[in-house]
């Protein structure tokens, strides 16, 4: 297992040889169905991850691409907020983007609205950490909050692109956590319609996403979800000390956590429903905010026990599959796991950090 400096800086490595010189991070370089694109939920992390490590350059390079892609879409957005009416799902800005800026042009799950959110909440901590003017990125900023102020009680699909037809509590947890972050920036109307948005994404999760004390995956289900723990930490959908929030770590730790690792969800059937290292990452930040310090360096652990000999970290492994018979279908469709996944990469920069182990 490489030491946790080690790792770090390969991960480091990985991210910034891999980002593409316009500030896209791709999700994987390799991976069949991922090569050519970047995700705002992927690389809102991964920049999270960089900021975290000292590199304001590659993050500031992020930001900038992710700016200039809303930017464009300006006109988009406005004509979205004036139709009226139903907006057929097709029209919605898309999740992921090419290294240009452009929408993709094969079919995708494409209407996610967390990512936006994800991307609020990003660029304003790596601007608060480094002292950094907000206004750089203003222009974007706005866009992606007239974008979620008007759409976001919206169905859409998950983080994991499947079920369009539910609201997803990870989902209203990013759009809350991404518009709280950015509301001492805004001003006038703008930070009116971000703080209503934003206050009844928490409502509405806390009132029908909630289900024996804990979070549920999406409004009405019983199940939980790996990208729960994010509602808590770092998007404050419900206080550390909640005892909501401690019942769903405890609920998704009894549920999915296998050794460390951590499942999606139990009907998960994507290459048979591995353990994600940065689910890892996620559970392991929440239970050191949480006062954990052993439960998250448990995590940090497994995450480096996972490491290819080449220090790459893979989307998700198979140790303890919940579907097993599923895993080739994925195999003959798209190849093996996504390895290196920089979202990955930039979640163990994000708990080696937390931990204070960085270097």
């Amino acid at each position: 297992m490489p030491t946790t400096v080690a790792l770090a800086a390969r991960s480091h490595a990985v991210i910034t040889s891999h980002q593409d010189a316009g500030g896209a991070y791709p999700a994987s370089p390799t991976f069949s169905a991922y090569r050519g694109y970047a995700w705002l939920r992927d690389g809102g992390f991964t920049a999270e991850g960089v900021s975290r490590y000292g590199d304001t350059a590659s993050a500031d390079r992020f930001h900038d691409w992710v700016d200039r892609v809303l930017v464009a879409r300006r006109g988009q957005v406005d004509e979205l907020r004036s139709a009226g009416g139903a907006v057929p799902v097709e029209r919605m800005l898309p999740t992921r983007f090419t290294f240009a800026g452009d929408n993709g042009s094969d079919p995708w799950w494409d209407f996610q609205t967390d990512g936006y959110g994800i991307w609020l909440w990003a660029v304003v901590t790596h601007a608060e950490r480094h002292g950094l003017d907000l206004s750089r990125w203003r222009a974007g900023i706005e866009v992606a909050v007239d974008y979620l102020t008007a759409f976001w009680d919206l169905p859409c699909y998950d983080w994991w692109e499947e079920h369009v037809e539910q609201r997803h509590v990870s989902t209203l947890g990013a759009i809350h956590g991404g518009l709280r972050a950015v509301l001492p920036y805004l001003g006038g109307r703008r930070a009116t319609d971000a703080a209503g948005a934003a206050d009844a994404a928490r409502h509405l999760a806390l009132t029908e996403g909630v289900r024996d004390g804990h979070l549920v995956k999406w409004l009405g289900s019983t199940a939980v979800d790996g990208s729960l723990p994010a509602c808590v930490v770092p998007f404050g959908l419900v206080d550390v000390a909640d005892p909501v929030a401690a019942a769903t770590l405890a609920t998704v730790a009894a549920d999915l956590d296998v050794d460390g690792g951590v499942h999606r969800f139990r009907a998960d059937v994507f290459y048979g429903g591995g353990q994600w290292l940065l689910l890892s990452a996620l559970l392991g930040w929440n239970l050191a905010r949480a006062g954990d310090t052993a439960g998250a360096r448990r995590h940090l652990a497994w995450i480096a026990d996972h490491a290819t000999a080449d220090g790459e970290l893979p989307e998700q492994v198979p140790d303890h599959l919940l579907h097993p018979a599923s895993r080739q279908e994925w195999l003959d469709r798209w190849g093996p796991v996504a390895t290196p996944l920089l979202w990955s990469h930039g979640m163990y920069l994000i708990l080696a950090d937390e931990l204070g182990v960085l270097a």
